[in-house]
């Protein structure tokens, strides 16, 4: 190419980038005053410019008291009665800055907040990285958050996640950063942050977890305490303490890498082994654990959580347990500090009846593992026939131990073994016209369960196959409705462990993954009672604030699950599993009632569920750590702590009939007995689920 083409050719292609950087620059303009209009005509500069004046205000406002009060909310029983008191105690242990370990602050530091020295409230590098997360997400998904910012968030906001609260927290961070020192921002932060299980501030915290001043502590345990705020419950020590593990170590090599301790010291931090030392306090441990749990729920729902059992794949139930726990966290923190007044169904009068009920069902059984607990538990649950809420939960037999324990009422989940016939097999069949004089086959099958008795009979009404809890007639049963069919019922009562694994024949006898909860068979069987209508189980009644204004008050609606006639057909059939079934001995003096037993493989678990027109009680009986207990069927130790509680609680009460079926045959039953030579009703077979 000659000299003069290399020049004409460089002159086309320095007038080629001119002109493209001359149109960038023009689109850019163009863009820049697109937002320029969209933030002054949309209305947006006056919402920005109203939440500066509002920030401007709060923190004019405010003084040291504002960062040491809170609000003591308060739990009643459907009596009136105070059950507890929730206080975030920072005011009793509110410690000055030249009090705070020199490893507490360094450590907050370094985990969530490496300029907090230098900035003036806000870190735009981080603010921009939340912001392009929030773009991609549609919402604010992540940090970007200084301390200053987190303080602010915890004393002037709620946990809004919308825009605009994001924006106002800038604000408030910006002018507590003119008022108060770096120091005096870290002490009101160090004292606010919520630890968890009720702690507000890291002396609470220290209190609560080791029983010891903070002062007190080494760095390990200090790191410990600092690696529970960033999400309290997924960092909870007393439920994951793994987790908690984890993090403290993180922070100790944050800490290390910014040379705030040495690469020995840092080492033998992340070696220490951490022993929780909680101290004992009076409680109401299940009534408290379960009404808590409720309440927090229960803001969650009024937060617009929409709460999920089903997912389409693993990284869909990761993200939702992860919001969960955000939310969760954030609910239970505004527990300890709004000054609520929760009024709850809870009977404390049905709820010691029903503790003493357990406790002297298993009294003979004093086995008890390392940390004092009995081996052999229980749980059981009471819902009101009539309004669907819960009146008396049991989480365990009642012992003297530190802190709150674990209530297996709602917290464990246990295969249910046939006690889970009449609600994924016989009900729904019976929507599908059977009825219980309808003859189904008792006959051994390829691949098929046997029976607990051992024998096959043939030819028998559904009736008898309920009464005598024939695992044949389910299994074959479920086969024909499918399993798929069978669960969906569970699904729609908010069954919250069913697994797809468990879209198998052998969930006719109750083989689940993960199991059930006894209140979430309380509830499923009160549906039965309320002609197939379900209502999600609660406590709560309504949530007021310190004045007594309402809040957000619970109204327990009605989902039809099952047809009227098909829940009234399986009420009469579970009738005669008192009378002469497998739940024979068990009815009640002068009370209809219904009910049906579970026995798993090698007796490991036994439960009883039953109800009247007046309440439904599940029960269930078993170890821990999973293993036979010889005798354990659903009508030994369930069914006597089940009639010892509605005997009681029936006391004095009208009989109230159940509501007749529609039998088109108009047939006249029999209640069948066991003919002669065959093994009693109730008896199990060793290694086979029944009953």
């Amino acid at each position: 190419m000659s000299e003069k083409k290399k020049q004409k050719h460089k002159k086309k292609k320095k007038y080629r980038v001119f002109w493209f950087f001359a149109k960038f620059q023009i689109l850019l303009l163009l863009l820049v005053a697109v937002a320029v209009g969209w933030y002054y005509f949309g209305g947006y500069a006056q919402t920005v410019s109203k939440l500066q004046k509002e920030a401007k205000q709060l923190v004019r406002a405010s003084d040291e008291s504002t960062f040491r009060s809170v609000e003591t909310s308060l739990v009643y029983d459907a009596n009136g009665t105070l059950v507890s008191t929730l206080k975030g105690e920072k005011d009793v242990y509110y410690l000055e800055y030249d009090n705070i370990p020199a490893y507490a602050a360094a450590a907050m530091v370094s985990i969530e907040d490496k300029k907090f020295y230098s900035h003036n409230g806000i870190d735009v590098k981080a603010i921009l990285r939340a912001a392009k997360a929030m773009i991609q997400n549609g919402k604010v998904t992540q940090g970007g958050s200084t301390i200053t910012q987190q303080l602010a968030r915890n004393i002037f906001l709620n946990q809004d996640v919308k825009w605009e609260r994001k924006i106002e927290e800038m604000f408030i961070a910006v002018e507590l950063e003119k008022i108060y020192s770096k120091n005096k921002i870290m002490e009101f932060y160090l004292n606010n942050i919520y630890f968890g299980n009720g702690y507000y501030g890291i002396q609470a915290a220290s209190k609560g977890y080791f029983n010891a001043d903070v002062n007190d502590l080494d760095l390990s345990q200090i790191a410990f305490l600092c690696a529970i705020p960033n999400n309290p419950s997924l960092y909870d020590p007393v439920q994951h303490l793994d987790n908690t593990i984890k993090r403290r170590n993180r922070i100790l090599n944050q800490m290390q890498e910014d040379g705030k301790i040495k690469d020995d010291t840092c080492e033998e931090a992340k070696a220490e082994d951490i022993v929780l030392n909680r101290p004992q306090k009076t409680k109401s441990d299940y009534v408290e654990t379960y009404t808590y749990n409720c309440a927090i729920r229960e803001l969650m729902k009024q937060q617009g959580f929409e709460f999920k059992t089903e997912f389409d794949t693993e990284k869909d139930r990761m993200k939702y347990e992860e919001e969960y726990d955000l939310m969760y966290g954030e609910c239970q923190k505004s527990l300890y500090t709004q000054g609520y007044r929760i009024y709850t169904s809870i009977d404390l009068n049905m709820q010691q009846v029903l503790q003493g009920a357990v406790d002297n069902g298993l009294a003979e059984f004093t086995e008890q593992n390392e940390e004092g607990i009995f081996t052999l538990q229980a749980a059981a649950v009471c819902v009101d026939n009539h309004t669907g809420y819960v009146k008396a939960i049991v989480g365990g037999r009642n012992q003297d131990l530190p802190g709150y324990t674990l209530n297996r009422a709602y917290q464990s989940f246990r295969q249910p073994g046939s006690s889970i016939k009449p609600l994924i097999v016989y009900t729904p069949a019976l929507e599908r016209n059977y009825t219980p004089d309808t003859m189904v086959e008792d006959v051994k099958t390829e691949d098929g369960p046997a029976n607990a008795g051992g024998g096959y009979e043939g030819s028998i009404p559904l009736r008898y196959a309920v009464q005598t809890s024939k695992n044949t007639v389910a299994w074959n049963l479920l086969e024909e409705l499918t399993p798929e069919v069978g669960l969906s019922y569970l699904k729609e009562m908010n069954f919250s462990r069913i697994d797809q694994q468990d879209m198998r024949p052998t969930s006719a006898l109750g083989g689940f993954t993960n199991g059930v909860s006894s209140v979430e068979m309380a509830s499923a069987y009160a549906t039965l009672e309320n002609d197939g209508k379900y209502r999600e189980p609660t406590c709560i009644t309504r949530i007021t604030d310190a004045q007594d204004n309402v809040i957000l008050e619970t109204k327990n609606e009605e989902k039809e699950i099952y047809k009227a006639n098909a829940a009234r057909m399986m009420t009469d059939m579970l009738v005669s599993v008192v009378q002469s079934g497998t739940g024979r001995g068990l009815a009640l003096e002068n009370m209809p009632c219904a009910g049906k037993t579970g026995t798993t493989n090698d007796n490991k678990d036994g439960w009883f569920v039953g109800y009247t027109g007046y309440y439904t009680t599940s029960v269930w009986v078993g170890y821990d750590m999973p293993k036979e207990l010889p005798g354990l069927t659903g009508s030994s130790y369930p069914g006597r702590i089940w009639k010892n509680f509605m005997e009681q609680v029936h006391a004095g009460l009208e009989p109230i009939n159940f509501l007749p079926y529609i039998d088109e045959n108009d047939y006249d039953y029999n209640v069948i007995t066991p003919e002669e030579g065959q093994p009693p009703l109730g008896e199990p077979v060793e290694g086979v689920p029944g009953q």
